[in-house]
């Protein structure tokens, strides 16, 4: 029976390779559909996890992964040998950068290899791991057609980004429209049959490159706008001016204008990563992206904006930062959730301990993360907490943080994310970044 007469009764066995942030969503979902899914993981740990329903991703609901389980429409494995009883693979595996901020390709590499090793006809592969422009067309295709198996006619290639969102409470994996294109309108078509299948709205592209330029495109626009407020709130710190009252009154505007805010740094597996793709593959075509470069600079150096700010406070209480206590206030690089991945509080802490000072942290999300080859523990937001120490940095605004309660007991309180604002008590203790440079008064 051929790919698109076996899709239409969802006799198909689908596989998704890396069970991570969007990996596991992914096959959740499309199990959830009675699909069968196969779920591709070197990690034992994750392995184990899924097969026994132990959910470990907040944006899965612990009872759809348990359900889909015990149903039998979920497994995972650490054997790639499957992939050759499988209609469908989507690659969910990390896209970082090198220390030169070049695309780290080997995890892509290694999946890909897998693959060529059991590809067969009427396979469907789709790439979800954010990438450079020409990677599906350039990279993948002519090391699976290798296999001597034509694209287009005997196996089928296709990007679609991935576009997680973590802790949206809105826009999970079904319902964010899904970007797609193939390297030919036969590969497009097969894509799109599967996805159709899956998430709710369906964005078909002329092609694989498309796809690609507009996931870079949605993550650079985000990054560039937030370079843009970060150094708004500098400016307005040194003309005196709240850019927290001013991006509000802003927005009142009803078109033309996006709100951005500014914060300590960059965070998330996709904003600080993905526009340095686009740049590094500009490079190679002997073009400069500049204004991705003058963002990244810009937020590359907000941690120390933070710091600075810090030491400023520091000082009008009359306290040097070498040898204080400071309390990190939120490790997760956005509000709400457990992710750390790429969080500017690491670039924060890192500066403090650089400095001389002795650094803790609390976050209900966080318990403890590995720092130096160590474990680093979160510790419980309490008077007696506060009360030792000279300074509380707030890194991320997690909403179940009782924020009047930190102001009442702690000495200064600085806030890089506006979580102060309209609090009691501010008077001589809190210094809001982008907030004109003063202690509330």
């Amino acid at each position: 029976m051929r790919f698109l007469d076996k899709l239409k009764t969802k006799n198909i066995q689908f596989g998704v390779i890396g069970l991570g942030y969007v990996g596991l969503p992914l096959a959740v979902e499309v199990a959830k559909v009675g699909i069968s899914v196969t779920g591709i993981e070197v990690d034992k740990e994750k392995v184990r996890k899924v097969n026994e329903g132990h959910n470990y991703i907040g944006d899965v609901k612990d009872e759809d992964l348990k359900h889909v389980v015990e149903k039998g429409l979920l497994h995972a494995t650490l054997d790639f040998s499957v992939i050759r009883d499988l209609d469908v693979v989507s690659i969910c595996v990390p896209t970082p950068l090198n220390k030169l901020k070049d695309p780290d390709m080997s995890f892509i590499t290694s999946a890909l290899e897998k693959i060529v090793d059991h590809l067969h006809k009427d396979l469907v592969v789709i790439l979800e791991s954010t990438t450079y422009p020409g990677t599906t067309r350039e990279y993948m295709l002519p090391k699976l057609e290798e296999s001597n198996l034509k694209c287009g006619k005997d196996f089928y290639l296709a990007f679609s980004p991935e576009r997680v969102d973590p802790g949206n409470p809105v826009y999970l994996t079904k319902n964010t429209p899904k970007v797609l294109g193939g390297v030919s309108p036969a590969c497009t078509e097969h894509a799109q049959a599967v996805y159709e299948q899956i998430f709710e709205t369906i964005v078909p592209v002329s092609s694989a490159e498309a796809a690609e330029m507009a996931k870079l495109l949605e993550n650079t626009f985000r990054m560039i706008n937030i370079g843009l407020v970060n150094e708004l709130a500098i400016m307005c710190d040194r003309l005196g001016v709240d850019v927290w009252e001013v991006i509000d009154a802003a927005a009142t505007k009803p078109f033309g204008f996006m709100k951005f805010y500014p914060g300590p740094g960059l965070g998330g597996h996709c904003i600080p990563i993905d526009p340095h793709y686009l740049s590094w593959k500009m490079k190679t075509l002997n073009y400069k992206t500049k204004f991705i470069d003058l963002a990244a600079e810009v937020n590359t150096a907000m941690p120390e904006y933070v710091v600075h700010t810090l030491i400023e406070g520091l000082n009008l209480h009359t306290k040097a930062l070498r040898n204080s206590n400071i309390l990190i206030l939120g490790m997760a690089y956005k509000n709400d959730i457990d992710d750390l991945r790429e969080s500017p509080a690491f670039d924060v802490f890192k500066l403090l301990e650089e400095k001389g000072a002795t650094v803790s942290y609390h976050d209900p999300y966080c318990p403890k993360f590995s720092w130096n080859g160590d474990y680093v523990e979160s510790l419980p937001l309490d008077k007696e907490l506060l009360n030792s120490m000279d300074a509380v940095v707030i890194t991320t605004a997690h909403r179940s943080v009782d924020y009047q309660f930190v102001v009442d007991h702690s000495k200064l309180v600085i806030d890089s994310r506006n979580a102060t604002k309209g609090l009691k008590n501010t008077e001589g203790k809190v210094l809001r970044m982008g907030g004109g440079r003063t202690l509330d008064e």
